[in-house]
């Protein structure tokens, strides 16, 4: 088997760069004039605007304090807990809206006496 070539070693960027980079892509005409400018490639630049949108990579490069931590997972825990929440109330109004005739027809009717049937002609 030949041996193959190694591979060039991949150049790696610091953050202030990518930021930098970032800002003049947002302030220039076009990405791919910023990447000519900064002498990198359109994809690589492509790639890093995708990832300052994704709120996750972007914590992953900025290191958080600890009360902002604290505070992000206080935050993301009231997040999952009020989509359980919400949850349960969606399964709530399914199963007593399928199963509860309309209560306000069946006590004016009753009241007024008369043996007509309620306006939405169910089963009360």
């Amino acid at each position: 088997m030949k041996d193959s070539p190694q591979p060039a070693n991949r150049r790696r960027y610091d953050a202030a760069f990518r930021a930098e980079a970032l800002r003049l892509s947002s302030e220039s005409r076009s990405t791919q004039a910023a990447a000519r400018a900064l002498n990198i490639s359109p994809k690589l630049l492509y790639k890093w605007q995708k990832e300052a949108l994704t709120p996750v990579a972007a914590a992953r490069g900025a290191e958080l304090d600890p009360a902002t931590a604290a505070e992000l997972r206080q935050l993301r825990a009231l997040a999952r807990r009020q989509a359980q929440e919400l949850d349960i109330l969606k399964k709530a109004i399914a199963i007593f809206s399928a199963t509860d005739p309309p209560r306000a027809a069946i006590v004016l009717s009753k009241r007024s006496g008369a043996s007509t049937r309620c306006a939405c002609f169910a089963r009360c």
